[in-house]
């Protein structure tokens, strides 16, 4: 690889590192292409990436950026995923290293909180934004849904009195 394209990997790198809301480090050592292909086609389904790297370009590209202080869990054979959702990667990552022992997660961040292994792996089982979204918004409708059932009692049951009374006066 020449160096004007290190250099671009590096750019390319820190502005994905910009952007994302975690990064999971990986080691991932034998794995073969089709593996690979299935673990970034899943990564992209839930919208994150991951790119096998040169450390010593990820390195560079950690440079001003809020996860410098993982710079230390790249060495040996390593990978990164990453996204702008703080939950995907981490699950796409730790639910396809629990499928395959060649993938192994080391550690990650979040912003600038340093995650440990056991830290992605509770991640990763956390809701997603879109299901803690969903579950927020059926939280605040339920009291409304009460609300409008509490009111429509009363007039539900004031149409049935007037409807059993007048069955009352046709049978009379």
């Amino acid at each position: 690889m020449d160096r004007a394209r290190k250099e671009e990997l590096v750019v390319e790198l820190n502005g994905a590192f910009a952007d994302a809301a975690l990064v999971v480090v990986t080691h991932q050592s034998g794995l073969t292409v089709a593996e690979s292909t299935d673990l970034r086609r899943r990564m992209r389904a839930a919208d994150a990436s991951y790119k096998v790297t040169k450390n010593r370009l990820v390195k560079l590209a950690l440079v001003g950026t809020p996860y410098e202080g993982i710079a230390d869990l790249f060495e040996g054979p390593t990978a990164i995923a990453y996204s702008a959702d703080p939950v995907a990667a981490a699950r796409v990552a730790v639910d396809f290293s629990k499928e395959n022992d060649k993938l192994v997660v080391v550690g990650g961040a979040m912003a600038e909180n340093r995650l440990d292994e056991a830290g992605v792996k509770a991640l990763a089982t956390l809701p997603s934004l879109d299901e803690l979204r969903a579950k927020l918004l059926g939280v605040l409708n339920a009291p409304a849904t009460k609300v409008a059932g509490v009111l429509q009692a009363p007039a539900g049951q004031l149409a049935r009195v007037f409807s059993a009374r007048g069955q009352q006066d046709e049978a009379a």
